[in-house]
């Protein structure tokens, strides 16, 4: 039997047999239990909607839209199906097949990305996002959104699928490149021992993966010290400006949160490849530039980097009084150059700094050689130390009035998961101050700290767990960068008075000052120099 189409557009009944589905179809996973329900129906009325079709051959037709119908006919033994034939192209066939699966049932959006992928793909007609939202009745950053999960890593993919994450956490992951998404789908959940040999996985909220990203993934281009327009720093990375891993790039893709808190990479290994070849390159074209550390320690043999405590870095901001502007590190000398960090902290960045021991400037003491001016030498060094105790405990109160002003907002669970997240990111020096804020200390010498703060996470209330996930991310982020703008911009946001805070520390610090001097005994004449004395008057 021959069916041929007489008309551009028309209806009949046609045998299954010659009917098959398209493979540009974009549902590729059918329901069961759906399909059997849909059988049964179609064995009681029939099919009620005609299935869209063209033809292939003279007796031969594609199914543009209705794949479902034709299963479950199947499944109720049906001979014929009514429907409609149509000549189309393979644009239109795309368009329709998204456009007839997005209408009537619900498909997986990794289905959706790949119909919407084929769409962009397509030479003729040409299509953008933009037109494609309007086709299907969606926004542009819907569209690139879900083209975007065509770049799941394949055990995101499968995870997506068997609805082990949600469509958030998939759009998160998308968004990052393959080699972070692995790491990334771990901190999606969070594994829970309930008295059994293997740990149940709980699938934490969104937030808690955008949270992780910002603390592990994105990075601040502003403070990046190579020039983000040089194409030829990396070659195989090309420009920032034109990478498209960078949020500033895709305004439709970073709509979220993510991209509003600034233009950020994405990519943490391409960014430490830049800044490596930008200190290589910088080293290379300044030879005579001091190579330093921002940590200090001893310098390893056979180094050229200093480390922290064989310089001094001159400040470039001015003092903010006279007393301050006496400090060494607000003073320049003959002997001031230009150094570039290469370790530590802020890699890449130019400072002034003075490395001669020999300085009368910056290393008073063995300059002016052992016990001159070791008077004047030791009450600088002890106004130094008072000035720095100051501003570590002014440090310390605004961390706590900042921690006693955060509200509690999330659930206990996921307060827990981020604070205990966190203890783990801290070094024993910076868990150590958290511990202090909350009345942490070691019962023993060989107590570990974190240890005893994670320990005390798990038995403190929302309050105080919210209270030390921010404690904990302004601690963090302080060690990447300039701690007193960390610790001022959570000031701000929390509305702590530093001033307050600071005025009330140089008080306290002063009456304790009084108080010491006050206490002090006065110092007794030596017996030879009483002595003394009576003779020269004799002489007189």
């Amino acid at each position: 039997m021959e069916t041929t189409v007489i008309n551009a557009t028309e209806y009949r009944d046609l045998p299954l047999s010659q009917l098959s589905e398209s493979k540009t179809n974009p549902r590729r996973v059918f329901d069961d239990a759906a399909l059997q329900e849909l059988a049964s129906s179609i064995r009681s009325q029939g099919v009620l909607s005609p299935l869209l079709v063209r033809p292939l051959t003279e007796n031969g037709f594609e199914i543009v839209a209705g794949a479902r119908r034709y299963r479950a006919a199947q499944i109720a033994e049906q001979k014929t199906v009514p429907v409609r034939i149509k000549n189309i192209t393979d644009a239109e066939v795309i368009e329709a097949q998204l456009v007839e699966n997005l209408i009537r049932a619900e498909i997986h959006p990794m289905e959706e990305a790949e119909g919407f992928a084929r769409l962009l793909a397509l030479e003729e007609p040409k299509y953008s996002i933009e037109q494609i939202g309007g086709r299907v009745g969606k926004s542009p950053s819907f569209v690139a959104s879900r083209i975007k999960l065509i770049d799941l890593a394949p055990a995101a993919v499968e995870a997506f699928y068997a609805n082990e994450i949600g469509v958030g956490h998939a759009l998160l992951l998308a968004k990052l490149p393959g080699d972070q998404q692995q790491q990334a789908l771990s901190a999606c959940f969070k594994e829970v021992y309930n008295g059994g040999q293997k740990p149940s996985r709980i699938l934490l909220p969104v937030r808690n993966l955008q949270f992780w990203i910002e603390s592990n993934v994105l990075l601040v281009l502003k403070d990046a010290p190579f020039d983000k327009r040089d194409a030829q720093l990396v070659a195989a990375a090309g420009s920032c400006a034109d990478c498209p891993k960078r949020t500033g790039h895709n305004k439709l893709l970073f709509s979220d949160d993510l991209g509003r808190q600034g233009d950020r990479c994405v990519d943490p290994k391409c960014y430490q490849a830049k800044l490596t070849a930008h200190v290589a390159k910088t080293v290379s074209a300044k030879p005579q530039l001091v190579q330093i550390s921002t940590a200090y320690g001893t310098q390893r043999e056979g180094s050229s980097v200093l480390p922290r405590n064989k310089y001094t870095a001159i400040r470039d901001d001015k003092p903010k009084s006279n007393e301050e502007a006496k400090r060494p590190e607000f003073k320049v000398c003959k002997f001031t150059t230009d150094a570039i960090v290469t370790e530590g902290s802020e890699i890449g960045t130019i400072h002034k700094v003075c490395a001669n021991p020999a300085c009368p400037v910056h290393h008073t003491k063995k300059a002016n050689g052992a016990g001159a001016n070791d008077a004047a030498m030791k009450a600088e060094q002890e106004k130094r130390r008072r000035e720095e105790a100051i501003a570590n405990t002014t440090g310390l109160r605004v961390l706590s009035a900042i921690g006693a002003a955060i509200p509690v907002r999330l659930m206990k669970r996921d307060l827990l998961f981020v604070a205990e997240r966190l203890a783990e990111l801290l070094d024993e020096n910076r868990a150590a101050i958290l511990a202090k804020q909350h009345g942490i200390k070691k019962a023993k010498d060989n107590d570990s700290i974190g240890k005893l703060f994670v320990a005390f996470l798990r038995r403190a209330d929302e309050g105080t767990l919210g209270r030390a996930v921010v404690e904990a991310v302004i601690l963090l982020t302080a060690s990447r960068g300039n701690a007193s703008h960390v610790l001022r911009d959570a000031a701000t946001a929390y509305k702590v008075d530093t001033d307050a805070i600071a005025a009330k520390v140089k008080q306290e610090f002063a009456a304790k000052e009084k108080a010491k001097t006050a206490t002090k005994p006065t110092p007794k004449v030596p017996a030879k120099a009483q002595l003394k004395t009576p003779k020269k008057a004799a002489a007189a």
